[in-house]
């Protein structure tokens, strides 16, 4: 072949061979059908032919021709320890026992601490009855691997079916020595028991308690000497267990079971006793199952009382470790304080007070403290109410107050609760003490003072309070309100007349508006009309000339008809200045004001006067101004209102009533022809 068409031919055999039909085959073949032609085809295994020995001579080629084959594959591998064991077990077939002991023997040499050459060759012994080279077998086995249970299990079992239950006791004994696993101490005692020897078996159960001091192994003990009848020995137990176990390794089962058995004594006090005890001593993660079986002994041998104890106990523990988890969860502080006072015990309710106010928020931002806040009102008044411990409740009261940041912010309900209080006990002195320039806390004082009748008190906290805040207008309506019950309308109009010349004020159209009524509830009409005019030269608001047109109503002063006028011309006044200031939505508003007025108390000359000054609403468009970014003109629709008389608006409304007549004769036009057609 030519060299140069090598790679061609390389190519061309590249890749699996390619599927001319790739249609199914006609006849399917499926892997069961597969599997059970392999079967059926499978050639059956060839058995060597059974031979007969008819004399001692073929019996002795046999057995040559077997040891020699043994021997063989013992010399080709020697630490093959199944070859050893098919060698002994094929000698002790033959009857043999000499020769299997040999084979025994060498391969010990070869692996003295193979736990199966010694269980084999023990069998063996036992098979044939040769009891002393079985004990001889198993004094050795147990000596070298002493902590192999098999062997103790077997050697003991062999003397106990001996009869030989001393010397099953005495392996036993030797077993014990080495401390092994609960099931050989289990076994040793029923040996015990099988035999009646109780005291044997309850020193076997000392023993083994203290080897193995788990709970399970107690509660062994325990129900041994029960069914014993033995009933202060199980007391003696269940004390020992909980001694021994300590609080690090105590178990609930114990403490469940201690009580189970004083309650199948009838012992019930015993019982909730324990049940009490245990739940003191375990923590929640621990007493679940105790938690659940003291509550249906309960149930089934308490009262209301003892029912409700457990409950909060149980609550207690889970409050416990919820805090434990988060403690700064005021919530459940305040659940858990709860929880106390409603039990009665007041230390336990103090206790869980200090732990609560103990967790100051880590942030010195008001938000995170409204809720700790409370914690200290809750226990000041707790202190007050419940146990009337009123010194307790005052240095409660003085530490809250050194506790929160001042500079930052403030609570003024702490101020205003530790002043109640002094008042309660009659300390005025200690009580006015108690003050912090803050709107809420001149409010909450001034009320005190007012419930004391101290007026005098009162103006100066009022002027305090105004020289804190001078734009506060509700402090300036209440010190006026002050005077007006007093009495004393020349110092309510004095306070007024220095509050509306305030610079700045923080609700000026309430202080207003509480000035013009103390004038009208006073039938000051004249000052009240004045008191208008000053507050429209200030702002020409469309309410207020609506206010001052009710007013001018109302005020009729024994003439309605002039009442009316006078409204009127308020309404027209206050028109034409909307007008000059072109508010046209304010105009609007006026004018249905008006109407209404005139529909209700005028006549009908002038409500035609004010139905023609109604103006007609026209949709418009505008131009948008241009913003960034965008491209073309944009356009958006408005409502527009046309007044009438504006001079200035009468040409585009004469034009646009031209356009609408036109528009209707055009429609009118085309309904016709609709009709000749």
């Amino acid at each position: 072949m030519d060299p140069s068409q090598v790679p061609n031919l390389y190519k061309q055999q590249r890749g699996p061979p390619k599927i001319k039909n790739k249609n199914p085959a006609p006849i399917q073949i499926t892997a069961e059908q597969i599997l059970r032609e392999a079967k059926e085809r499978q050639e059956s295994a060839k058995k060597a032919p059974r031979q007969k020995i008819s004399d001692l001579e073929e019996l002795s080629e046999y057995r040559l021709r077997k040891r020699k084959e043994f021997e063989d594959a013992i010399r080709r591998n020697r630490l093959n320890i199944g070859s050893w064991l098919k060698y002994a077990a094929w000698e002790e077939s033959q009857k043999e026992l000499n020769r299997a002991r040999s084979i025994y023997e060498r391969a010990l040499d070869v692996d003295s601490r193979n736990v199966t050459l010694f269980i084999k060759y023990t069998e063996m012994e036992m098979k044939s009855r040769n009891i002393n080279h079985a004990r001889n077998l198993f004094d050795r086995a147990v000596t070298l691997l002493p902590r192999v249970d098999q062997f103790w299990y077997k050697y003991t079992y062999m003397e106990e079916m001996l009869g030989n239950v001393a010397g099953a006791r005495q392996i036993f004994e030797r077993w014990m020595q080495w401390e092994p696993d609960e099931s050989a101490w289990n076994a040793y005692i029923k040996m015990e028991k099988r035999y009646r020897e109780i005291d044997r078996a309850r020193a076997i159960y000392e023993r083994f308690v203290n080897v193995h001091p788990e709970p399970k192994n107690w509660l062994k003990w325990v129900k041994f000497e029960e069914e014993q009848n033995n009933l202060e020995k199980c007391r003696e137990i269940f004390s020992q267990a909980i001694e021994v176990l300590g609080e690090d390794h105590m178990d609930q089962k114990i403490f469940i079971a201690f009580a189970k058995f004083e309650t199948r004594l009838k012992e019930f006090e015993r019982a909730r006793v324990i049940y009490k005890y245990a739940l003191d001593k375990l923590s929640r993660s621990k007493s679940e199952s105790l938690y659940n079986a003291y509550t249906q002994f309960e149930k089934q041998h308490g009262d209301k009382d003892e029912i409700e104890d457990v409950v909060v106990g149980k609550r207690r523990l889970q409050y416990d470790e919820e805090l434990a988890a988060n403690p700064k969860n005021y919530d459940i502080w305040f659940d858990y304080a709860r929880l106390e006072e409603n039990a009665g015990d007041i230390e336990k309710v103090r206790e869980i007070y200090e732990r609560a106010i103990a967790q100051v928020p880590p942030t010195q931002e008001k938000r995170f403290w409204r809720r700790y806040i409370y914690l200290w009102i809750n226990y000041a008044l707790y202190e007050e109410l419940e146990t009337k411990d009123y010194d307790r409740t005052r240095q409660i009261y003085q530490e809250c107050l050194k506790i929160i940041p001042h500079k930052k912010f403030t609570f003024a309900k702490i101020w205003l609760l530790y002043a109640q209080f002094e008042i309660r006990r009659l300390d005025l002195q200690a009580a006015r003490k108690r003050m912090c320039p803050k709107d809420r806390l001149f409010k909450g004082y001034i009320e005190i003072e007012l419930q004391l009748r101290e007026f005098d008190r009162c103006r100066t906290l009022y002027t305090k309070y105004l020289e804190h805040n001078p734009s506060n207008c509700y402090a300036w309506i209440k010190f006026a309100e002050l005077e007006r019950m007093l009495g004393d309308y020349d110092r309510c109009r004095a306070i007024f007349e220095l509050a509306v010349e305030q610079p700045t004020l923080d609700m000026p159209e309430l202080l207003w508006k509480a000035y013009i009524d103390f004038e009208f509830t006073e039938e000051e009409f004249e000052k009240t009309r004045l008191l208008y005019q000053r507050l429209l030269e200030k702002t020409g608001h469309v309410k207020v000339w609506i206010s001052f047109a009710q007013f001018e109503l109302n005020a009729d002063e024994g003439d309605r008809q002039g009442a009316l006028e006078r409204a009127r011309k308020v309404f027209e006044n206050a028109y034409n200045s909307m007008k000059e200031k072109e508010l046209k939505e304010e105009r609007v508003l006026l004018l249905e004001s008006w109407k209404e007025f005139e529909t209700n108390h005028g006549t009908q000359e002038t409500l035609s006067t004010v139905e023609a000054k109604m103006p007609k609403v026209v949709k418009k468009r505008r131009k948008l101004e241009e913003t960034e970014g965008q491209t073309g003109v944009a356009w958006e629709e408005y409502f527009d209102y046309i007044f009438p008389d504006d001079q200035t608006q009468q040409p585009n409304f004469k034009l646009l009533a031209m356009a609408h007549a036109w528009r209707q004769q055009q429609q009118q036009q085309q309904q016709n022809q609709e009709i000749q057609e």
